[in-house]
């Protein structure tokens, strides 16, 4: 399987300086102290910390009588001084930025300092690696207002939707956040509350390329996947069930003819959420389930959905369907020769039970939320056969999802991802024809972006009827697909 290439969906990562790229916030506060002539206290912070020169001087000049503009040249005098001679980066800040220049991800410095001070940063950090600066002396409004980042978005040609800033106050916080950025937030001195869109670590040691990418588009990963009749054909079923789950990484994963108790039972030993539906359909989720959607004493056939917390602010809702097995087409079409005309007219009953799975969808989405469908929809693709337009497929298209195993691999001839069936390459009515071999297994979507699909089979599948040793558990191949979620 070649993997699929995708652009990063992460444009820039934006530093702001003073107690986030280097250990400077103690430096500024030792500079006000001297210049205010006592020592400050917690009640002193909103004044000082992450504020611009300017501020904190005209703050100093209600309480002492002198000047504003006196008061930031000593300001400026002794922080500098400090700066000089004291200058530490902060633990993972030059390894952050060295990894994101390996990624060829941008950055930018974007301080409240002014020039003077910001320069002395970065010949200590190494210039080299900013593309961007923006100080107090480049914009009209510093922080907490969005003027710096949107300035560095705009020197850096990048939206702030698709950028993290990395920043260590709550007035940085306000001014990333207004100006639309992921903020990623490593407090210095004090405590930055938690909210929706924002990450709060307690260093930048262990901050990976990766992890900033999923702050801007939260990856997810999709598995569909028929256990056939709750894995019992096959001996130690449940524990190789597990297995191939951990091992395709999934986030998430529709179920079809669990048997009743997989989904629970498997959500269990992951420690995962689950949600039962009837006797045959499920989801099991490492996020967490925030609702559950159709009938939940659905019967064999149907769909059941969840709306997952993926993210801070991030849902998504997962369907699994499965629809009924006969008549099968391919068999109607390789087998009886059925022209195409028929093979449409005999999808009534999915065609059906499709357009009650896409009521049930539209009865519970919510604006905003990406829709992931996935399951066994037993009847082919009218993206795979050129001669027909099998309905099912089309029906979903037509209501807005698109098929991500073809947004991967667009040419059926060259990927042909079939599902059906790993353990049947002869028919197994004892006459020896081939088995059609067909895609008959889907995760589609709406509102995502795919990165990655693919089909999944682990271990050696050896034909029925001898199958009780086998590695994989069931009869269809899963579908394993990575989304990006689009930037906030």
């Amino acid at each position: 399987m070649t993997p699929h290439t995708h652009r990063r969906p992460l444009q820039a990562v934006l530093f702001d300086m003073d107690g986030t790229l280097v250990d400077t916030e103690r430096l500024w506060w030792e500079a006000v102290e001297q210049v205010a002539g006592r020592p400050l206290t917690e009640t002193d912070q909103p004044d000082v910390l992450g504020r611009p020169v300017e501020h904190t001087a005209a703050w100093l000049a209600a309480d002492t009588g002198r000047t504003a503009p006196d008061l930031a040249a000593d300001l400026h005098r002794e922080f500098a001084a400090r700066v000089r001679t004291g200058i530490v980066p902060r633990p993972g800040a030059l390894e952050l930025l060295d990894a994101l220049a390996a990624a060829g991800v941008p950055t930018a410095l974007v301080t409240a300092s002014p020039r003077a001070v910001a320069d002395v940063v970065l010949d200590a950090l190494g210039a080299h690696r900013f593309a961007a600066s923006v100080t107090a002396d480049d914009t009209a409004r510093t922080k907490p207002a969005p003027d710096p980042y949107l300035a560095a978005c705009r020197a850096l040609g990048v939206e702030a939707a698709g950028c993290v800033a990395v920043e260590d106050t709550e007035t940085g916080v306000a001014s990333a956040e207004a100006a639309g950025c992921a903020v990623l937030a490593v407090p210095s001195l004090a405590p930055i509350g938690a909210a929706p869109g924002r990450t709060v670590r307690e260093s930048l040691a262990g901050v990976s390329v990766e992890k900033l990418c999923a702050m801007v588009a939260p990856e997810l990963r999709v598995m569909s996947w028929n256990l056939w009749l709750g894995g019992s054909p096959v001996d130690d079923h449940r524990a190789k069930q597990l297995k191939a789950v951990l091992e395709s990484g999934a986030d998430v994963v529709g179920l079809q003819e669990t048997g009743g108790t997989a989904a629970q039972e498997l959500a269990e030993a992951l420690g995962w959420h689950h949600h039962r539906a009837g006797e045959n359909l499920g989801v099991i989720s490492r996020h967490p389930i925030t609702a559950r959607f159709g009938d939940p004493d659905v019967g064999f056939y149907g769909a059941a959905g969840v709306r997952i917390a993926v993210a801070p602010g991030r849902e998504v809702d997962v369907w699994t369907a499965h629809l009924h097995y006969t008549p099968y087409g391919p068999y109607e079409s390789v087998f009886d020769g059925l022209p195409a005309a028929e093979l449409i007219a005999h999808e009534e009953v999915r065609l059906a039970q499709m357009r009650d799975t896409l009521e049930r969808i539209a009865d519970s989405a919510a604006e905003g939320v990406p829709v992931v469908l996935v399951g066994d929809f037993n009847c082919p693709s009218h993206l795979d056969w050129p001669d027909v337009t099998w309905p099912v497929t089309l029906a979903a298209e037509q209501a807005g999802f698109a098929d991500s195993y073809r947004a991967a691999h667009p040419d059926p001839a060259a990927a042909p991802g079939h599902t059906w069936s790993p353990i049947h390459p002869v028919h197994e009515d004892g006459s020896g024809r081939p088995e059609p071999q067909d895609r008959i297994d889907y995760v589609l979507h709406r509102g995502l972006t795919v990165l990655d699909a693919h089909t999944l089979v682990t271990g050696t599948a050896r034909p029925w009827p001898d199958v009780a040793g086998n590695d994989w558990p069931s009869d269809h191949a899963a579908v394993v697909t990575t989304f990006a979620l689009s930037p906030r």
